[in-house]
C-alpha cells in the first residue's frame, strides 16, 4: 500500500513541478523543484544525525554522494539514452551546462575529497576552521550560481529552440504551487516509512547496511528524475539538464552548510572524506561529465556511458 501511494505521490510531483515550470519558464522551475527536494531531503538528513549515535557520523556524506551519482549518471545518462534513441541527436547550452558542471566538481571535491588530506584532524574529518570555510564556499558558489543563471546570463539555460505551451491559469498555478511541495514532502516522508522494509529485504540479500542510502536516495530523486525523462523525451534536454545538475548542486551546497553547522553546535565529529573506490567513480563521472556536456550535443553513447557508471557504483555499493 505505502508503495502505491509512493508512486502517486511522485506523479503528483511531476504533473505539478511542470504546471509551475510552465508558468514561470526555465530555469526557474527547475530550480524551484530542485530546491524543494533538496530542503526536505536537508530535514531529513539532520534528523538522522541528531538520532545516530556520535560513531554514525557519514550519513550525510553516503548521502549526499549517493545523490550526486544518482543524478550525474543515472538520471542525465537515461535522459541522454531516451532522448538520443527517440531524437538521434539533441543539443542544449554548452556554457551553461559547464559552469554547472564546474560549480559541482568545485563545491565536490572541497567537501568529499579534501578532507582525507588535511592534517589538523586526523582522518576523513576537517578541523572546525576548514569546515566553516567550505560551509560559506559551498552556499556563496551556490548563490553566485543562481545569480547567473536567472539574472547574469540566463540565455545560457534556456532551451536552444524553446518550444511553446500554453501556460496554465493563475487559480491552476495557486493549486499547483501549493501541491508541489505536499506532493514532495509525502514521497520523503512515505521513502522514509519504507526505509525499515529496505533494510530487511537488503539484510536478507547479504548486501551492506550502505546500500540502504542508494535506494532511498533514488526512491527521494524520482520526482526529479521522471521529471526530466519526460523534458528528454520531448526533445527538451536542456531542461533535462538543468533539472538535473540543479538537483545536484542543492543536494551538496546545501547539505554541507547544513550538518557542518549542526556538527559545531553539538561539538559532533562529521565524516566527510570518501573512501579511495569513491573517489575514483566520483572523478570518473566529472570527467565523463565534462566531455559529455562541452559540445554542446548528445547522442546515446554518452547515455549509455553514464549509466555504466551508475552501474560501477550500485556494483561497488552492493559488493565493496
Amino acid at each position: 500500500m505505502a508503495g502505491l501511494l509512493l508512486l502517486a505521490a511522485v506523479f503528483a510531483a511531476v504533473h505539478h513541478a511542470e504546471s509551475v515550470a510552465l508558468r514561470i519558464g526555465q530555469p526557474y522551475g527547475a530550480i524551484l523543484l530542485a530546491v524543494a527536494v533538496t530542503v526536505i531531503e536537508v530535514a531529513l538528513i539532520v534528523s538522522l544525525l541528531l538520532d545516530a549515535p556520535p560513531e554514525s557520523s557519514s550519513v550525510a556524506r553516503d548521502t549526499v554522494f549517493a545523490a550526486l551519482m544518482i543524478v550525474l549518471n543515472g538520471i542525465v545518462g537515461l535522459c541522454l539514452l531516451v532522448g538520443g534513441l527517440r531524437h538521434r541527436e539533441q543539443s542544449f547550452q554548452a556554457r551553461g551546462a559547464t559552469a554547472s558542471l564546474g560549480v559541482l566538481g568545485t563545491v565536490a571535491t572541497l567537501a568529499l575529497i579534501l578532507p582525507n588530506y588535511t592534517l589538523t584532524t586526523p582522518g576523513p574529518l576537517f578541523a572546525p576552521a576548514q569546515l566553516v570555510f567550505v560551509a560559506a564556499v559551498s552556499l556563496g558558489l551556490y548563490a553566485l550560481f543562481l545569480f547567473v543563471q536567472t539574472v547574469r546570463h540566463p540565455e545560457d539555460f534556456a532551451e536552444p529552440a524553446e518550444v511553446s505551451h500554453a501556460p496554465p491559469g493563475r487559480g491552476a498555478f495557486l493549486v499547483s504551487l501549493g501541491a508541489l511541495p505536499t506532493a514532495l514532502l509525502g514521497v520523503v516522508l512515505l521513502a522514509e516509512s519504507l526505509s525499515p522494509s529496505v533494510e530487511a529485504g537488503i539484510a536478507a540479500a547479504g548486501l551492506p547496511s550502505a546500500f540502504v542510502g542508494v535506494v532511498i536516495a533514488a526512491v527521494v530523486l524520482l520526482p526529479e528524475g521522471v521529471t526530466a525523462l519526460r523534458a528528454a523525451w520531448g526533445d527538451r534536454v536542456q531542461t533535462s539538464l538543468n533539472l538535473a545538475l540543479g538537483s545536484a548542486l542543492a543536494s551538496i551546497c546545501l547539505t554541507i552548510p547544513a550538518v557542518a553547522l549542526l556538527s559545531l553546535l553539538l561539538g559532533r565529529p562529521l565524516i566527510l572524506g570518501l573512501e579511495a573506490e569513491h573517489v575514483a567513480l566520483l572523478m570518473l563521472s566529472l570527467f565523463m561529465g565534462t566531455l559529455t556536456l562541452a559540445v554542446g550535443r548528445t547522442t546515446v553513447l554518452q547515455g549509455g556511458i553514464h549509466l555504466v557508471i551508475l552501474g560501477a557504483f550500485v556494483v561497488v555499493a552492493a559488493v565493496p
